[in-house]
């Protein structure tokens, strides 16, 4: 059930001095922003109105999630500070003596309102600040990064043995839930680790003619691990079909437990066979497609992209795309799977920053990866009056006396701040690396 105020009230609260009960200048202006009711309209969809345990109220989770982006502070550390803390409690709506909100329900209620929750807040705010003319849209200037995912540098070797390793762990569990109890498997994690360690040592090889020889045993373990991921499938199929067949005579929790694994199993197979295919393709001498790629196996929505980095010439993680304004407000941002074209996502942006200020930008520039004819036309059915998008192709000698004027240079100039704002977002407001696996998470 959707609780958005806190309704309770302490003898604390009652008794407190009059300077405690001030809040700090900045603590202040959020907390009468956050008073509106707009703010509480996107989680309404994800609690029922009258039925189930109360939630926590919004207006208390809206402000401790606040402190947390604006403090870079982990749910636990936030949870701990609040406690602490008199000032922040009064600002998060927490009557004093009562208990603050658990870490693990701030990370439930995140996890389950995710992109859609956080899209209609940052939309309600920024029609909030257009409706109080707080916004500018003169000027707008796009860009677009990599959002690296939680992962490690992916490789095939390293793939192949963490999918032995994760089919024999889950094998174990469907078995204790008692599911194939007595459909004989072999644990080849010992035989994946010590192919996969090898690999490390032939890689430390001397000298031109012992590292091609290293290169050429890596690509021969390689597939032997692959020949072991193949074994330890099929031993998995025969597990998964017996464990099916068990289902139907498991009752209670065990049923619940032996479910999980099945599914748990049913989900890593799929994932291992496309990490097997991938594997072979890249030792056949043809490289997978990128965006179908799998590079982790429990974030796998992230992608390899490759930008251009000369430190980290291929990323991986999610691709997005950042819209701001002379002020530094970021008007629209996205989250996409993969390297989709730059070009083809700016009209749609700057189709959603008009519907929401309720004007079109007048000037909107971009770097060469946007430059296309196409795309400055749409620009302009969209009212967008000055373009200064550099042309991605050899221009004409019209077009080389367009971009050389003033005026063009000039915005063209004030695009490069973009790199700066990328940046921030990076440094503080975690757009370095998503916290959270898959694409939902990476957008929320």
């Amino acid at each position: 059930m959707l609780r958005t105020v806190n309704d309770q009230l302490s003898l604390w609260d009652a008794i407190l001095p009059a300077e405690l009960l001030v809040l700090p200048a900045e603590l202040a202006r959020v907390d009468a922003l956050l008073d509106d009711p707009v703010f509480f309209a996107p989680f309404t969809p994800y609690f029922d109105p009258r039925i189930g345990r109360p939630s926590v109220p919004m207006e208390t989770y809206l402000r401790m999630m606040f402190l947390k982006f604006r403090y870079r502070l982990g749910f636990e550390s936030l949870c701990r500070e609040v406690g602490d803390s008199i000032s922040w409690q009064r600002f998060c709506r927490i009557p004093l003596g009562t208990r603050v909100p658990h870490p693990t329900t701030l990370m439930k209620l995140t996890s389950r309102c995710g992109e859609a929750a956080v899209a209609g807040l940052n939309d309600a705010l920024l029609v909030k600040a257009a409706a109080a003319k707080l916004i500018r849209t003169d000027r707008v200037r796009a860009d677009t990064t990599v959002v690296e995912a939680a992962v490690a540098y992916p490789t095939d070797s390293g793939l192949l043995a963490k999918a032995v390793g994760g089919i024999a762990k889950t094998v174990k569990r469907i078995q204790a839930a008692g599911g194939a109890t007595r459909t004989r498997v072999r644990d080849r994690r010992r035989s994946a680790g010590q192919r996969a360690r090898s690999i490390a040592a032939k890689l430390r090889l001397r000298g031109a003619a012992a590292r091609e020889e290293g290169q050429a045993a890596v690509l021969r373990i390689t597939g032997q691990l692959a020949d072991v991921a193949d074994a330890a499938m099929a031993d998995a199929v025969a597990v998964l079909r017996n464990a099916r067949r068990g289902l139907r005579r498991a009752t209670g929790r065990r049923r619940g437990r032996l479910q999980r694994a099945v599914n748990d199993l049913s989900t890593l197979l799929a994932r291992t066979a496309q990490v097997v295919a991938q594997t072979r393709s890249r030792l056949a001498g043809v490289m997978p497609d990128s965006a179908r790629r799998i590079v982790s196996f429990h974030d796998v929505d992230a992608r390899p992209i490759r930008k251009g980095r000369l430190g980290k010439p291929v990323e991986f993680g999610y691709k997005a795309q950042v819209v701001d304004n002379a002020d530094g407000v970021v008007l629209d941002h996205q989250v996409h799977v993969g390297n989709p074209p730059d070009a083809h996502q700016l009209a749609p942006a700057i189709a959603r920053i008009t519907d929401r200020t309720g004007r079109a930008p007048t000037a909107v520039t971009a770097d060469r990866g946007y430059g296309y004819a196409s795309i400055e036309n749409d620009l302009h059915e969209l009212e967008v009056r000055r373009v200064a998008i550099p042309r991605a192709s050899k221009p004409g000698a019209d077009r080389r006396e367009f971009e050389h004027r003033k005026a063009f240079r000039a915005k063209v100039k004030w695009r490069t701040g973009c790199e700066g704002r990328i940046n921030h977002l990076k440094r503080s407001y975690g757009w370095n690396r998503t916290e959270l696996t898959t694409l939902t998470g990476a957008r929320t």
